[in-house]
């Protein structure tokens, strides 16, 4: 069953195809994923790989194992992206969806940039800046507000960047990147948590005054070109529940 054409290893590629349908909604919460035998058998694997497989999908809070029965879906909403894993994803597909998820509420204007903004993009406060801000969404609901804050002279390259729609032709950065013949060289993450203020509630479509009180993730993300200019700088409001995991491979 395994994609040829994915370079992943086996393990991977199956606990991702498994993903998909889980955060999809085709695989319901409560439903029993393929036991390690019948996995191993269909995609051709030992069953130490499709072990792991089960393991990698577990640790992600997918599925849980149950002794005697075998490995239940769970019903958690899943974690929001990083604007560096949202990156990878549209050089690879074109799109900054996650699985199972879109977009909506696409929203751009020319506004002054705010000071924090104005410190990000290395440019003077009140220096007009492409504000662009769409809802990520999954069958949760909100996963993330997003922001993308971009100097206004990229407007003038790329006139779509300053329209109240979604992208076409590849992510922002993408597109920067092709009319200015510069690629993206560097990218800077930070991750935080914040309690909601009136206008985050607003933002993730709720009632402030029944907002959650727990804090939420904030991640930024700044990207500068093989000049060194910063191109964009994006701020991410993750909803209330959603959390933040990466994932790295150690040397053994």
């Amino acid at each position: 069953m395994a994609d040829q054409a994915d370079n992943r290893a086996p393990y991977a590629q199956i606990a991702a195809h498994y993903a998909a349908l889980i955060t999809s909604g085709d695989l319901q919460p409560g439903s029993l994923l393929p036991s390690i035998k019948t996995l191993s058998q269909e995609w051709s694997v030992s069953t130490a790989t499709a072990e792991k497989a089960l393991r990698k999908l577990r640790n992600e809070g997918l599925v849980r194992g149950i002794h005697g029965i075998g490995t239940e879906v769970l019903d958690r909403p899943a974690p929001m992206s990083s604007g560096a894993q949202r990156q990878d994803r549209g050089l690879v597909t074109g799109s900054s969806w996650g699985t199972g998820e879109r977009s909506d509420s696409h929203q751009a204007s020319v506004v002054p940039a705010p000071a924090d903004v104005a410190e990000a993009l290395d440019i003077k406060p009140g220096s007009n800046v492409i504000r662009r801000s769409r809802v990520y969404r999954d069958r949760h609901g909100i996963v993330a507000h997003s922001t993308s804050w971009i100097p206004s002279q990229y407007g003038e390259l790329i006139p779509q960047l300053t329209k109240s729609e979604r992208l076409t032709g590849g992510t922002s950065l993408q597109l920067i990147a092709q009319a200015t013949g510069r690629p993206i060289r560097h990218r800077f993450d930070t991750a935080s948590a914040r309690l909601l203020t009136r206008e985050d509630a607003e933002l993730l479509e709720l009632d402030p005054a029944k907002a959650p009180k727990k804090p939420v993730v904030v991640m930024t993300a700044k990207f500068v070109d093989s000049e060194g200019a910063v191109v964009e700088y994006g701020v991410d409001l993750g909803g209330p529940g959603r959390t933040w995991q990466t994932e790295s491979e150690l040397a053994q």
